[in-house]
């Protein structure tokens, strides 16, 4: 008897799945999906641990309706399936290729493994627009400059763009936990409450795009920069676990008929997430050291306790402070929030721009190893078409233009309610008879600020010109 097997992997769908597709399409045989989790991969990135153990528990009831099994096997995906292989559980197998270097050379050894076994095996490219190695300079080189890469991208990808599969199943409530699923679990406790917050489900990365699409692109390119509002997507998780891709979000945003700048916008964003694979594909180097050598240099300043209390969220600059505790509430933090919790550590502290990668890995559900790396890299100003070091955000001026009203700050530093606007973003210069008449004490109530602003800022430009000796 055949036994045709899907290895999946961040595809949590069964629309725009040609590896499920594939499987469903057999006439003949039994059809199996295999998940491998590999413990080791998602030993620092605990967040998303949660949303991965979600997706299996509600990936696997759905697939009951196609008729087909979802097994969760643990351990090393080269082993599990030379294993299958060599005890005749798997005659076809079929999947969609990853993003990531790491996966990619696993993906290689497996091929090996099957060719060698006379495996009939596919391979599908589906979690990007365009392959990344297809995107490069007239002369064959990649791109490091952003605005040159996506128009090149965006032009092949319409050229070769091609109807999506729409094919989609309903499915049946969730039922009792698969213990191979309950061991995926992370086991603290911080991050329970994310069931407030998510819904990791096809479905409801469907409904969501609908909804952006209808009621906020149009005004998505200033309402991105307010984090009280609702003004963004919310759709990278579901998009880095697979419950959507990335191609049905650019069919769906390439239908609308007035294609106003919040399209654009909009659209330029998932040209960075492009973006971001090409570069550590082209330089795999960036991912755990500076692209720009010269930063190589620079004299970071080592400071546990500044980095532990950013971290917290008790850095006494209220926009950073609401940004860190948003992250540790729900497993995400508003775009414009992130830039200025990042310029914050690697320019107000001078703390190592690693040091912000892996915490985010670890708290972001989110978290796509391209996207983090070159983000942070950005930030700091060592990466690809990077913002300049100098360039520092001033996390007051930020919060008093795009926290006008205090709605995101008092929501995640609620001790802050009572501050009267113009000292919110800036609460060490209330006076303190008026602190006494709202009963609030800074460094008590709130914690004064670790750093001065100004000290800070000239401390760094001082670091980047010393850089440049």
């Amino acid at each position: 008897m055949l036994n045709s097997v899907v290895w999946l992997k961040d595809d949590f769908r069964t629309i725009n799945n040609p590896a499920i597709s594939s499987l469903i399409d057999e006439k003949k045989g039994t059809k199996k999906i295999i998940y491998i989790y590999d413990k080791d991969k998602y030993h620092k990135q605990e967040a998303q641990r949660w949303w991965l153990a979600k997706s299996l528990e509600v990936f696997q009831e759905k697939l009951k309706e196609l008729n087909i099994t979802l097994d969760i096997i643990s351990g090393n995906a080269e082993k599990i399936i030379k294993n299958l292989v060599i005890n005749k559980k798997i005659d076809k197998i079929y999947w969609n290729k990853s993003c990531h270097l790491d996966e990619n050379r696993t993906e290689l050894s497996v091929k090996k493994i099957l060719e060698e076994n006379n495996i009939i095996f596919r391979e599908f490219s589906s979690n990007l627009l365009n392959p990344v190695e297809k995107v490069k300079k007239d002369d064959g080189t990649p791109f490091k400059v952003f605005t040159h890469y996506w128009k090149k991208a965006e032009k092949i990808y319409q050229e070769n763009n091609q109807k999506i599969d729409e094919r989609i199943s309903s499915y049946s409530k969730k039922k009792k936990i698969n213990k191979d699923i309950e061991a995926i679990y992370p086991e603290k406790n911080w991050n329970k409450k994310f069931e407030k917050y998510w819904d990791p489900s096809e479905e409801k990365a469907i409904e969501i795009l609908n909804n952006f699409i209808k009621n906020n692109i149009e005004y998505y390119a200033t309402n991105r920069d307010i984090p009280s509002l609702n003004g963004t997507s919310k759709l990278s998780p579901y998009l880095k676990f697979g419950q959507i891709s990335v191609h049905q979000i650019m069919n769906k945003c390439l239908m609308i008929k007035s294609k106003k700048i919040g399209f654009r916008k909009f659209i330029n964003e998932i040209g960075w997430r492009e973006f971001s694979h090409s570069l550590l594909h082209n330089f795999p180097e960036m991912e755990k050291n500076n692209l720009r050598k010269e930063f190589d240099k620079f004299n970071w300043i080592k400071n546990d306790e500044f980095l532990k209390k950013w971290k917290k969220g008790l850095t006494g600059y209220p926009i950073v402070d609401a940004g860190m505790r948003e992250l540790y509430e729900t497993g995400w933090m508003h775009n414009r929030v992130r830039m200025i919790t990042a310029s914050f550590l690697v320019k107000h502290l001078r703390i190592h721009w690693k040091e912000g990668e892996k915490y985010f890995r670890n708290s972001l559900l989110d978290f796509n190893i391209a996207n983090n790396v070159s983000g942070w890299q950005w930030v700091a100003g060592t990466g690809a078409d990077a913002a300049p070091y100098f360039r520092i955000f001033n996390p007051i001026l930020q919060g008093e233009k795009f926290d006008p009203n205090g709605e995101y700050v008092t929501k995640w530093c609620p001790e802050l309610k009572n501050v009267p606007i113009e000292f919110l973003h800036k609460p060490w210069e209330m006076p303190e008879q008026m602190q006494n008449q709202i009963n609030f004490k800074l460094g008590h109530s709130y914690p004064l600020p670790i750093v001065k602003h100004v000290e800070a800022r000239n401390s760094a430009l001082k670091a980047f010109q010393d850089l440049k000796k």
